[in-house]
């Protein structure tokens, strides 16, 4: 029977959030699929990986130097050492470091490994630090990989000119479409008058972690430029900058007009309902929450930024703006508000573009790739090399 691994730094916000539907493909060839992460559920007894076979709870921490990745490292390279995988498929970045250096000596016996880099941390406009630490360990580790997966068209250049034997570019992680089913009227209508909003107000959205690095103080600071009490944003997320935003808006006198609804299950629901979608992130690979808003027909303005430049097709689904530029946010929802009539064209475009980025799309995409890798397996087998 032919074996997989997957790793990754952590289960819940990453395997079983991205990766469900190629653990399901593994086990409907037949294949062995096993995965090792680090069990971050709050009840260790919640961790169910669907289709999995053996589970390896591995220590990983998301920073370099702590301890646990010294552990993981010992663990996973005795583990592929001994379980013979014909391909590990690693993700995250220190999922990926420690598995392509655990994995050296198996390569030499054909084990096949692929490394998916949903966003390098060297980008343009990058701190110096990113790139003199970061890029040369992908460079390095390049030669390592056997096949190397790129979600944006940045990211793909780069790799393009390091050692993997292969690189290629895929459209994220797959969205499921299936569960963005049109709205009607009237269930918008419930949940902007749930939220409070009178019927002339404007309802933009956005959706992120609260976090530095998701730059919500530009948005609350074009909020308060724009100066129309009728606009209301609605902050979708939790993280360690909650206190900070709050009290930011606080001062600006906008605790009316900003609305901060924590970590939601129900995305869906409120983007479908809403007339806009905001994201001034600093840094991504390919964001899913801009896909989410894609399938929900909502115009978009983001950060001109690596993963959103992809995505957003300016003037046709949305517009994009310097992420620190604060007057070019405030500007751009003015003319958004101002253009009601356009609106509907963006969203045709957007759920038009959306999906070649479905789950299945992307499937599509990978059954090819790891269809390449199992036949090129076999033909150095057959050619003894």
């Amino acid at each position: 029977m032919k074996k997989v691994l997957f790793v990754a730094t952590v289960v819940r916000l990453h395997i079983n959030m991205f990766h469900k539907p190629f653990i399901k493909w593994f086990h409907d060839q037949g294949w062995q699929v096993d995965v090792a992460a680090n069990n971050d559920y709050k009840d260790k007894s919640e961790c169910i990986i669907p289709y999995c076979d053996n589970f390896y709870c591995l220590p990983f921490e998301r920073a370099p130097l702590k301890k646990g990745n010294l552990d993981a490292y010992k663990q996973l390279k005795q583990l592929i050492d001994c379980e013979h995988y014909d391909i590990i498929h690693c993700h995250t970045p220190m999922g990926g470091v420690i598995t392509r250096l655990a994995a050296g000596s198996a390569r030499k016996h054909g084990t096949k490994v692929i490394y998916t880099a949903h966003g390098f941390h060297f980008y343009k406009g990058a701190p110096f630090v990113n790139w003199a630490v970061y890029y040369p360990i992908e460079r390095i580790l390049s030669r390592r990989t056997d096949l190397l997966i790129t979600m944006n068209q940045e990211d793909y250049m780069y790799a393009k000119s390091f050692h993997a034997k292969r690189v290629a570019l895929i459209n994220g992680v797959g969205l499921d479409l299936g569960k963005f089913k049109e709205v009607t009227n009237e269930e918008k209508q419930a949940v902007r008058k749930w939220l409070g909003l009178k019927e002339n107000d404007f309802f933009a959205i956005s959706v992120a972690q609260l976090i530095k690095r998701k730059n919500h103080i530009v948005l609350i600071e074009a909020v308060a430029r724009l100066n129309n009490p009728k606009f209301h944003l609605f902050i979708c997320g939790d993280g360690v900058q909650e206190d900070e935003l709050k009290a930011k808006v606080k001062s600006l006198n906008l605790e009316k007009q900003i609305h901060f609804l924590g970590f939601r299950k129900d995305i869906y629901q409120l983007c479908s309902a809403a007339d806009l979608f905001l994201f001034a992130s600093l840094q991504e690979g390919l964001p899913v929450a801009i896909m989410e808003a894609m399938a929900c027909g909502l115009p978009i303005i983001a950060s001109k930024i690596r993963g959103n430049i992809d995505l957003i097709d300016e003037t046709k689904g949305g517009y994009l703006v310097d992420p620190s530029d604060v007057q070019g946010f405030a500007d751009t929802i003015e003319l958004v508000i101002h253009n009601q009539g356009g609106l509907e064209n963006m969203k045709k475009h957007n759920l038009a573009k959306i999906q070649a980025y479905s789950t299945k799309a992307v499937l599509d995409q990978m059954e090819k790739l790891y269809q390449s890798v199992v036949i090129r397996e076999k033909k150095s087998c057959i050619n003894g090399i």
